[in-house]
């Protein structure tokens, strides 16, 4: 009888990543993605391909605190030592958070029950912010953007705030809060919901700030909400204030109030 090999275990990572000059967490054909690097390097201490689900798929120049991703692996290193010689491996713009062994019917994306995301927009010119935020020279009203948020609370057809195509997915999606928030110079807005979809979060954030800015209003969004429109997709915010903050999965307890990742 032949000898069995060591038993797949799985493993749950969660990570950090500045994405200014990578073109996602997905893998494409052209431009270097966190997946590609990722399974790069843990393909090289295995010594064979590894394939990693991730829980979201940020777009391109898009950041992330926690994104979480799994893998099933038969190399039986410690959690531990698999962190440090996989943080040793990939570049410095990407950081192993944690490494755990978690069940084997866990799945990143599958398994988890909400996602949240962080934008932050400036009040002011910055030099060294300039990766991680949107400015915007216009003074926002920040009443104004908060009583637009409160129509996207709920379950609605999002297919206006997506490039993606609703013959092949849903766009149904449940935000459940939108926390719009002040901290000096920042404006921090946090969206909390059971998935996002392409683009759908940077628009969000432009319908936001539009209202704030006093060009648009609650009725336009609840109409773009009820009918399709190409106007949210002119309003799409820049990629750089955008970070995958935190994806919940059951049990977990929710963030309180948002912080900034850079202070200007």
């Amino acid at each position: 009888m032949a000898a069995r090999g060591p038993t797949p275990r799985t493993l749950r990572l969660t990570l950090q990543y500045d994405g200014t000059g990578l073109v996602g967490w997905q893998r494409q054909k052209q431009g270097v993605s966190v997946q590609g690097l990722l399974e790069a390097a843990l393909g090289r201490l295995a010594g064979r391909p590894v394939a990693v689900a991730g829980a979201g798929r940020t777009d391109a120049g898009v950041h992330a605190l926690g994104q979480v991703a799994h893998l099933d692996t038969a190399v039986h290193l410690p959690p531990a030592t698999l962190e440090r010689r996989l943080n040793d491996a990939l570049p410095a713009d990407i950081n192993v958070l944690s490494a755990e062994l978690t069940d084997r019917r866990f799945h990143a994306r599958r398994s988890a029950v909400a996602r949240s995301y962080l934008y932050q927009i400036a009040r002011r010119r910055t030099a060294f912010g300039k990766p991680f935020v949107w400015w915007i020279r216009e003074p926002l009203d920040i009443a104004r953007m908060r009583e637009a948020a409160e129509v996207f609370a709920g379950l609605h057809d999002f297919r206006s705030f997506t490039d993606a195509d609703p013959e092949e997915k849903s766009t149904r999606v449940l935000i459940e809060r939108v926390q719009i928030v002040e901290r000096g110079d920042l404006i921090l807005v946090r969206l909390e919901g059971s998935h996002f979809l392409w683009k759908m979060a940077r628009r969000l954030v432009g319908a936001l700030a539009a209202a704030g800015r006093g060009e648009i209003g609650p009725a336009d969004i609840a109409r773009w909400l009820e009918v399709s429109s190409g106007e949210p997709a002119r309003l799409t915010a820049p990629a750089a204030g955008l970070f995958l903050e935190r994806v919940y999965y059951p049990g977990d307890e929710r963030l309180g109030e948002p912080v900034p990742v850079v202070n200007l």
